[in-house]
């Protein structure tokens, strides 16, 4: 259960990280947020938070987009982090959540000449439920949102309304997730993860132009695959037909993790079961971000000083 929240320059209980009905943010979607997990090594007594300073950099970029003057460097934020683990105490997988918002209590549409705030919480935090047995999907019939309208790069929240919108069609419809398309009708990403696919060999994912959110998951894949598991590694834009002909497929993320898809709009790729680069790719991940990978330990940031007596 979380305890504390950094919230208003200072960590506190997490019963005083509150907010009026009358913010801007609230009212308008005016925020942006990022996502880093937490591993427990149980062997090791240690948690591990994944690509800590990497997600801050993401971070204030997307504050940028929205005009935000944050007093924070990426490595300051990261501090303030590895502070708020440490007096949770986590003893299991955790979810970070950094927000930042504007802070007034104001009606009126705009990104200037308000004040501006960062908040961070964390919460305790499982596996996609598809994990093993791969997800179905379909293509949404709502598309990703334009860059030239709300950019998808940055993982702003009044985005998410589009990402609420394609996950819901999908789970009312049967589907464990989405497939979403851009404007140009190409392969965009899931309702809130990047999409990769196996073809011929090959790991094909879209580019970053495609109005897809700049992943610290999906570059981390890229990188492995290429360097790692010696795959060829391909950014093009893909058509919706092709996803049909896709020996495998997954979402990654740091939610999704990297979560296999066995069925896209009725048809199985592959024979229908976690294919053998996506089992690699994940089983490396996991290795990494568990603390289990000395090579990779300049990605993942130790919270405990000391191992969490038992």
């Amino acid at each position: 259960m979380t305890k504390f929240a950094y919230f208003e320059g200072a960590i506190r209980p997490i019963e005083e990280a509150k907010i009026s009905v009358m913010n801007q943010t609230l009212n308008y979607g005016t925020g942006c947020f990022g996502g880093l997990r937490g591993y427990w090594n149980d062997d090791q007594q240690q948690l591990y938070v994944f690509r800590i300073v990497d997600h801050f950099r993401r971070f204030l970029d997307s504050a940028k987009l929205l005009l935000a003057k944050l007093p924070y460097t990426p490595e300051q934020l990261a501090g303030i982090t590895v502070e708020l683990l440490r007096a949770e105490g986590w003893k299991e997988n955790c979810y970070i959540r950094p927000l930042a918002y504007k802070a007034d209590n104001t009606i009126g549409v705009r990104l200037h000449n308000l004040q501006d705030e960062v908040a961070i919480f964390s919460t305790a935090a499982g596996t996609y439920q598809w994990a093993d047995r791969g997800c179905r999907v379909c293509t949404s019939s709502w598309r990703r949102v334009d860059d030239t309208a709300i950019p998808a790069r940055g993982k702003l929240t009044g985005a998410y309304m589009n990402s609420s919108l394609i996950k819901s069609e999908a789970a009312l419809a049967g589907y464990d997730d989405a497939i979403v398309l851009n404007q140009d009708g190409h392969v965009a990403e899931g309702s809130a993860a990047n999409f990769m696919m196996v073809r011929n060999g090959a790991l094909i994912t879209p580019p970053a132009t495609e109005n897809i959110l700049e992943g610290i998951t999906r570059r981390t894949i890229m990188q492995l695959a290429a360097e790692e598991l010696d795959l060829r590694v391909i950014e093009r834009p893909i058509d919706r037909s092709e996803l049909y002909l896709a020996d495998e497929a997954f979402f990654c993320g740091t939610g999704a993790q990297v979560t296999p898809i066995a069925e896209v709009d009725h048809r199985p790729l592959g024979n229908g079961e976690v294919g053998p680069i996506t089992r690699q790719v994940r089983d490396l991940y996991f290795s990494i971000v568990y603390g289990q990978q000395p090579r990779f330990g300049h990605w993942v940031t130790a919270i405990h000083q000391q191992p969490v007596a038992t």
